[in-house]
């Protein structure tokens, strides 16, 4: 789950990590109240669940309380494209107003979960700001790591050595170990999965503070997060993703044709890796679950048919708790009721899988089996393809 900015910076406050003072508005004549009490010049940034939001035309100085509400007022309801939003953009429903800071330096600051270590990983580079994905893809070397111990924690001298790594000196090295312990503090105690500081700016007074900040949550820790699972933000969201977590299905959409539907994230992405191996792109991914029933097995079709850009179905299933005949009839059952008018190839494997087959081929129905998951690819880009050029002739007829 992702927060907004300004959401993020009240968290990481709340843990001891500086960051300037703002106030986060709805209407422009909030943001000029809000302007004069912080004092300008102030910052008028839109929140969207997006980076590069500057380069965008997202974030811009306002040298007084008319000019704030002004910027506010064209900000807000203006669609913002950056390099993370694609070109439908996103709607801007709220901007944060923020005192405006005399900097010196803009430095980069993040801990993830790297999963190869199975620890997190605290990074930092001296060359923060907004290229730092450039910095990452072309000199890699300057941004410097430290894999933190989970039993231990972060330890004062790896935070020192980051630190001096980045080229602060000895009375901000003293404030960025500080600083640095607290974003570690966050990062355990809200279960996140990912927090980011770019930039985190050194002042003209040689203090540091998150001038910007990103948070991303780990969804099945939220139960013991009430409060965070609150600041969720579903106009930030693919519709298609709430709907899939109502009926408790993982769905990511995609910009293939090719729907998925399978039981077991690790199987959900090794089919996706076999289509595009088999020369066609997918969807979606979506993981039912090993328990799904055939309700949920509906729910998922309607999810899938509800993306007008699939053009054929790959279900793909390991019958363990979630046994073949009960898939066979779930699928059955929701072709007959929705209609579903694209190509479906279905590939199973596991308990009752004879009857399962059985099942499909008594429905009556044009579903198409395979044996392996080489050939069910093939047969579902070759049904796509098949199902695209034939609605490209219909159109135009």
């Amino acid at each position: 789950m992702k927060i907004h900015e300004y959401q993020a910076k009240a968290i990481l406050a709340r843990h001891g990590v500086p960051v300037p003072r703002g106030e986060v508005v709805f209407n422009p004549a909030d943001a000029g109240d809000a302007a004069k009490r912080l004092g300008t010049p102030v910052v008028v940034k839109a929140q969207i669940h997006a980076g590069g939001r500057g380069k965008g035309g997202g974030v811009k100085i306002a040298k007084s309380p008319e000019e704030a509400e002004a910027l506010a007022r064209a900000m807000l309801g203006m669609t913002l494209v950056t390099h993370q939003t694609g070109p439908e953009g996103r709607i801007v429903s709220r901007v944060l107003i923020e005192e405006g800071l005399q900097m010196t330096r803009e430095l980069y600051l993040s801990i993830v979960l790297d999963r190869a270590s199975g620890k997190p990983v605290m990074m930092a580079s001296a060359a923060g700001g907004m290229d730092i994905e450039e910095v990452a893809a072309k000199t890699p070397e300057q941004i410097v790591r430290v894999y933190i111990e989970p039993g231990v924690g972060l330890v004062p001298f790896e935070a020192r050595q980051l630190g001096f790594a980045i080229g602060l000196d000895g009375a901000q090295v003293n404030k960025a170990v500080k600083l640095m312990t607290a974003l570690y503090d966050a990062f355990v105690a809200t279960d996140a999965s990912l927090v980011e500081i770019n930039p985190l700016v050194v002042t003209a007074s040689g203090d540091l503070l998150a001038l910007d900040a990103k948070m991303n949550f780990d969804d099945n820790a939220l139960y013991r997060h009430p409060d965070i699972k609150d600041l969720r933000d579903l106009g930030e969201e693919n519709p298609l993703e709430i709907e899939a977590s109502k009926s408790s299905l993982n769905y990511i959409h995609l910009d293939g044709n090719i729907g998925c539907m399978v039981n077991g994230a690790g199987l959900a992405m090794a089919t996706m890796d076999i289509i595009k191996l088999a020369g066609g792109e997918p969807a979606n991914f979506l993981d039912v679950g090993g328990g799904a029933n055939a309700e949920q097995i509906r729910n998922a079709f309607k999810i899938l048919m509800s993306d007008k850009h699939v053009k054929a179905v790959l279900i793909n299933i390991f019958g363990g708790i979630l046994r073949c005949d009960v898939l066979a009839q779930g699928v059955i059952a929701a072709v007959k009721e929705l209609g579903v008018p694209v190509p479906i190839v279905i590939r199973m494997e596991g308990t009752n899988v004879e009857e399962g087959k059985r099942l499909l081929r008594e429905s009556g129905m044009k579903l198409t089996t395979a044996d392996s998951m080489d050939e069910a690819a093939q047969k579902v880009v070759d049904s796509a393809e098949s199902s695209n050029k034939s609605s490209i002739t219909k159109s135009k007829i």
